[in-house]
């Protein structure tokens, strides 16, 4: 079992990174791909979990240490798979997910992709007081909002939009909160996927 990996951010695309250690390329699936676009000529340590299916091995990434151990206990959650899971971490208020949990508030939860009410009940059955350190030391990642100005659709842009679609958010959705993501007019793919998933949980 992997604790986690050190090498060099070599590919960033909507649905995984790859992390090149000493010439071996290992493919990461993580809640946001992107965050790692600025460190690409840097030498990155991702905390990695490894499941191992029937037919496949996949590497999940984390940014630290409590994105991992929130993730693993989000998956020891009934109904809740790796993908969901992800998509659930990819919203970088892990503090305000906590608080959701704790306070079983059922309404935030379920603004996840794949997240019912049913599912968030579990959650919340399933964690509430069993976060340990988590509960006081949650990883709250910038989320302010950076406005830039308007101009038109970008890379950065299309590329953010890929990534909510493969986190699980329906076309429907996505499409919604293009306009606004629009006028927003980050400069990097992260900024529009953080104020993306802020939107998306506004609704």
């Amino acid at each position: 079992m992997y604790e986690y990996l050190k090498g060099l951010v070599t590919a960033v695309n909507p649905y995984y990174v790859v992390l090149e250690v000493q010439g071996i390329g290992y493919q990461l699936q993580v809640a946001n791909p992107y965050r790692y676009t600025e460190s690409m000529s840097e030498v990155v340590q991702i905390y990695v979990h490894q499941a191992v299916r029937d037919t496949d091995i996949t590497l999940f990434g984390f940014y630290d240490l409590d994105e991992k151990q929130l993730f693993q206990k989000l998956i020891s959650v009934s109904g809740i798979g790796p993908k969901s899971a992800l998509a659930i971490l990819a919203n970088s208020d892990h503090s305000g997910l906590i608080q959701a949990i704790m306070n079983d508030d059922i309404g935030y939860l379920t603004k996840f992709p794949g997240v019912g009410k049913k599912t968030a009940q579990q959650i919340t059955l399933d964690l509430k007081g069993k976060l340990g350190d988590l509960e006081q030391s949650a990883t709250l990642v910038g989320q302010t909002a950076i406005d830039l100005g308007s101009q038109g659709d970008s890379p950065e842009l299309s590329d953010a939009l890929a990534a909510l679609s493969a986190l699980g958010y329906s076309a429907r959705e996505v499409k919604a909160i293009t306009p606004k993501l629009t006028d927003f007019a980050a400069q990097t793919t992260d900024q529009y996927l953080r104020e993306g998933l802020r939107l998306l949980m506004k609704k």
